[in-house]
């Protein structure tokens, strides 16, 4: 087994083409060829050099002793960070740390972030956690811990910061859009058990799913959701909302099962990776839990990486339907490569393509009918989504968004329904969803129109 092999066992989180032009002679070609070599090769060891002098200045000169383990890891730190939003180094702990959180139980505040530029940015609150409770929303940036600016400190180290004991506080001062004050929220730290799937009846033998992220428990757990649900309905639902709103994501083999609960056949996702033989395509491997029932996904720029690559494969094979907003767009594959020392890195391998041949790597999954969270107008500071951010992967190598057709299958009321709340709208109460989540409202509306059509098709 070869080395790029080895690494791809450990698992994808969830590349560019080699051309090869004419040459004038085979000889000068070959030289040219071993030139650049020998110029590369020359590079890379005055590169070494230089980082090897830099680093032996700072042993000496800088103003307080400094570990080597430290510079280190930052240097490798800073090398995966500069090439991508999503690539980087852990060490032991972080490691450690990251195969809990996969697992569905991890101790802290239950914040999903990323680094841009130096910045520290949430992705999405995880339900029922201390931050979601506390009102933080994606987008915001996390710009100090107790009073201590977050400026220069890596994702790492913010995360450390503010994990810790639980019931111990911490408080966090934020930057949101359209607030002109830092907004401090305290929070006491928890043990985070992640109930990943959470499920009800809605009005009209509808039911409702909501999957916030993609652990390892997720494909079980709907499966067992939409059989309790088809019990408590006397064994059919008419339809079901699939709720992957602020869902950030996760493992790839749980997003693959999850959508072959709803698809009976053909392509989930493909990648594509720098080396052909890496690339890999990965196919529905299941019946149809719902027997064909209406599916309504809800999606918003909180969902990301596994939640769109669900979301694209439903809605390429036009098994469901898409209410929200445009998707955060993550079309980019991590594979966590075990390092010596107990570490790791998670490195971007590969790009994904929806079935139909998209990339939506800083484009998003586009909703087949629009529909915004508030009445208020998209607000202009950046940082909701991958395009916001700074050194990402090109989008290329795909079909383009045009590749999935306008839908012609919708209910005549998917033109009816309105793209926002009106201006009396209460504000949205987790407490009371059926009452002041509108796309949640929407989405039983057209579920059950949906569900009508069928019906009367079957007459």
């Amino acid at each position: 087994m070869n080395v790029r092999a080895r690494h791809w066992r450990y698992g994808l989180l969830i590349g560019t083409a080699f051309v090869a032009g004419a040459a004038v002679g085979p000889s000068l070609g070959s030289l040219g060829s071993a030139f650049a070599q020998d110029s590369n090769r020359t590079d890379m060891y005055q590169m070494l050099k230089v980082f090897g002098d830099v680093m032996q200045r700072v042993r000496a000169e800088y103003v307080d002793p400094v570990n080597d383990k430290d510079l280190i890891e930052n240097a490798i730190n800073g090398m995966l960070t500069g090439l991508d939003p999503h690539s980087s180094y852990m060490n032991a702990k972080a490691f450690r740390d990251m195969q809990i959180q996969t697992k569905g139980e991890f101790g802290g505040l239950g914040i999903e972030v990323n680094e841009d530029k130096g910045i520290i940015k949430v992705v999405s609150p995880i339900d029922d956690t201390p931050a979601a409770r506390a009102g933080i929303k994606p987008g915001d940036i996390i710009t100090a811990l107790d009073g201590k600016t977050l400026i220069g400190t890596t994702l790492n180290d913010a995360v450390d910061k503010m994990r810790g004991p639980p019931n111990s506080k911490i408080m966090l001062t934020l930057k949101r859009q359209n607030v002109d004050k830092p907004i401090e929220v305290s929070l006491t730290r928890e043990v985070i058990h992640i109930q990943v799937v959470k499920s009800r009846m809605e009005p009209h033998d509808i039911g409702y799913v909501r999957l916030s992220q993609f652990t390892e428990q997720a494909n079980a757990g709907i499966k067992q959701a939409v059989k309790n649900l088809q019990a408590q309905n006397g064994g059919k639902l008419r339809g079901l909302i699939l709720d992957l709103r602020n869902n950030p994501g996760g493992l790839l083999d749980q997003a693959v099962s999850v959508s072959s609960d709803f698809i009976d056949q053909g392509e989930i996702v493909s990648t594509r990776a720098r080396h052909p033989e890496d690339s890999q395509r990965w196919d529905a491997k299941g019946d149809d839990i719902l027997h064909g029932a209406p599916l309504v996904v809800l999606i918003n720029g909180g969902s990301a990486s596994a939640s769109e690559i669900v979301s694209g494969a439903l809605q390429d094979h036009h098994r469901a339907v898409l209410l929200g907003t445009r998707s955060f767009g993550k079309g980019s594959v991590q594979t966590v490569i075990p390092l010596p020392g107990d570490g790791a890195m998670r490195l971007t391998t590969a790009r994904y393509y929806t079935p139909s041949g998209r990339s939506i790597q800083a484009l998003g999954i586009t909703p087949d009918v629009p529909v915004r969270e508030t009445a208020e107008a998209r607000p202009n500071f950046g940082g909701e989504r991958e395009s916001d951010y700074n050194k990402i992967l090109s989008n290329q190598g795909g079909t383009g968004p045009q590749a999935v057709p306008p839908r012609t299958d919708l209910p005549p009321i998917a033109k009816q329904i309105p793209d926002k709340p009106g201006a009396n709208f209460p504000k949205f109460d987790p407490a009371k969803p059926d009452a002041t989540d509108f796309q949640l409202q929407e989405a039983v509306v057209l579920a059950q129109a949906m569900a009508a059509q069928k019906s009367a098709s079957a007459n």
